[in-house]
């Protein structure tokens, strides 16, 4: 991928978890309005990945600039607020809130206050068994609705940059189509979209461009349909 329309660019970035190094000297490009997929097998350093680019995990080596800017480092409050938001894995809704409070509570950067009420309605809009179950406690919701909800939530900063996180563990075959559907729709509508699924065929169906990580290394890239099955499968597993 050439960096041209690249809206996040990262260079040789290492994640450390104590004496472990779990992100070596990666670099990847995510060009604007994309889907792009990134994949590998359990411990391969995807979520971590993702963490440190949202802020959560603070690299110990490396560079990241998000729409010209340099956000290495920054705090993931800062990060939200430059316009990156993120789904993480289970969701993570707030249980004893309502569906409203949640989503609510996804607009706390000062762009998004300003049109909270236009942007809910947008979520309502793509997801309208969440305005059907407003004031009921998330709790009350399926893991599905959970989803939706943390979509919702997610959506609700206004971002140009949404990172998945294995959105889809656990639920059913239907409610993961349907949810990736939603997504491509979010994509459409101009948001760059980061997928981590561990399905990689799915991952290959629904992606425009893939990496393949191991090991904390990126080890295969390239277009998505434009990737063998075979050689996605041998980076997959190392083999």
């Amino acid at each position: 991928m050439t960096t041209d329309n690249a809206i996040l660019t990262v260079r040789d970035l290492d994640v450390h978890y104590g004496d472990f190094h779990v992100l070596r000297s990666l670099s990847l490009d995510i060009a604007e309005q994309s889907v792009v997929s990134i994949m590998g097998a359990n411990g391969a350093g995807k979520s971590t990945l993702l963490k440190a680019l949202a802020g959560v995990l603070r690299p110990t080596a490396g560079a990241v600039r998000f729409a010209g800017r340099d956000i290495s480092g920054l705090a993931a409050h800062d990060i939200v607020s430059a316009g990156i938001s993120m789904v993480p894995e289970g969701a993570r809704i707030f249980s004893r809130l309502t569906v409203l409070e949640n989503l609510i509570i996804g607009s706390y950067v000062g762009r998004a206050r300003r049109e909270r009420s236009k942007v809910l309605q947008k979520v309502y809009e793509l997801f309208p068994v969440l305005g059907e179950r407003s004031n009921q406690l998330a709790n009350s919701l399926s893991g599905g609705e959970r989803q939706m909800l943390a979509i919702g939530r997610s959506l609700m900063s206004r971002p140009q940059l949404i990172f998945f996180d294995e959105t889809y563990l656990g639920l059913a075959p239907l409610v993961v189509k349907d949810i990736y559907q939603r997504i491509k729709q979010i994509n459409q509508e101009g948001v760059t979209v980061v997928l981590v699924d561990q399905d990689f065929r799915r991952s290959l169906r629904n992606s425009d461009f893939s990496y393949i990580l191991l090991e904390g290394r990126v080890v295969l890239a390239g277009k998505s349909r434009e990737l063998a099955e075979e050689d996605v499968r041998k980076a997959y597993f190392g083999i």
